[in-house]
């Protein structure tokens, strides 16, 4: 307890850091798939919180976007990841896919994460690269097309030549890195997607995903009754022509169960809960709902989250598993 407050100074100048980015602009338009649970899962977004926890973690995430709209979106987060020790020197190493459909487009990813783990004093220091691929296809032969009358016997199709008229797909490799800084107190994090550039070919058509850039920060505040703890955290994303700020706080009550908030600049109001099911299995949940003209057109987005954490233990005379939830 003596140890978080004698930290709070530090604590307040990387949140104060995170909270001046909430000027930056924020608009919607970004490659990169929507996670509203991002404290859950840093992994996601940030190769260097593999191994992170000190444990083994299976992680899922599927997400349902824009309930009720048509064409809206569908998401699915899958890594595993876990510390290892190579001559008494901490490493992580993990494995991400992502499978986003959005309308006629479908972006599905897999890459292979590694990060190097220093201990410090009060902490660890990590960083952390990703490489694999990313695949973007786009069904073209599914669009709709309409018709225009020109006359009494002439109707002619409308068609954009940017816009592919058949089913393409396109590959590329992909590389992401990041660095992160964690204690029993506070995190703080950055890194940066699509650091290549990737560039995506689809016949005669093709298209550059851009950098993504992420930084993320939150801290444990122990309430006078230390089975409580608040856990405010900040997330803002931008490829410094689209920028995206979540604001967030969980209150946490006796390691067993969870809720709280999110608010997503200029997007939406997100409500979370969760719980402990058994000894390193934990569900959580969280819905979406717009505040902004969409709230009009949609019934809100729905996310769930579903973490196995296990510790595996090597000796000479047995083996064996040992189980505890980790957030």
């Amino acid at each position: 307890m003596h140890a978080i407050v004698s930290k709070i100074p530090m604590i307040k100048n990387v949140i104060v850091f995170l909270f001046l980015l909430v000027f930056v602009p924020s608009v919607y338009s970004q490659f990169d798939a929507q996670i509203s649970q991002y404290m859950l899962h840093q992994s996601a977004y940030n190769p260097a919180a593999v191994g992170q926890s000190k444990m083994i973690d299976v992680i899922g995430q599927h997400r349902l976007q824009w309930i009720g709209m048509p064409g809206a979106g569908t998401t699915t987060n899958f890594s595993i990841n876990s510390p290892i020790k190579i001559k008494k020197q901490l490493h992580g190493v993990g494995l991400r896919f992502l499978d986003d459909r959005f309308g006629g487009f479908r972006n599905q990813a897999l890459n292979l994460q590694y990060a190097y783990k220093k201990l410090l004093r009060f902490g660890d220091l990590s960083f952390g690269a990703d490489i694999g691929f990313v695949s973007v296809g786009f069904s073209g032969d599914s669009v709709a097309q309409h018709k225009i009358t020109l006359g009494e016997y002439h109707n002619q199709m409308t068609t954009d030549p940017e816009i592919p008229q058949v089913a393409v797909q396109g590959m590329a490799m992909d590389l992401n890195i990041g660095v992160m800084y964690s204690s029993k107190a506070w995190y703080a994090g950055a890194s940066i997607k699509h650091l290549n550039n990737p560039l995506i070919n689809w016949d005669k058509n093709e298209f550059t995903v851009p950098s993504t850039v992420y930084l993320t920060g939150g801290f444990n505040y122990y309430l006078p009754n230390p089975a409580y703890i608040m856990k405010p955290s900040a997330l803002i994303k931008t490829d410094f022509k689209n920028s995206q700020i979540d604001l967030s706080a969980l209150l946490e009550y006796n390691n067993e169960i969870w809720g709280g908030m999110s608010y997503r600049l200029n997007n939406s109001v997100v409500l979370m809960a969760g719980m402990n099911i058994t000894g390193g299995l934990s569900l959580s949940y969280s819905f979406d709902i717009s505040n902004n003209r969409l709230i009009t057109s949609n019934y809100g987005s729905h996310e769930v989250l579903l973490i196995y954490s296990f510790e595996y233990v090597f000796s000479r005379k047995k083996t064996k598993c040992k189980c505890i939830r980790h957030l």
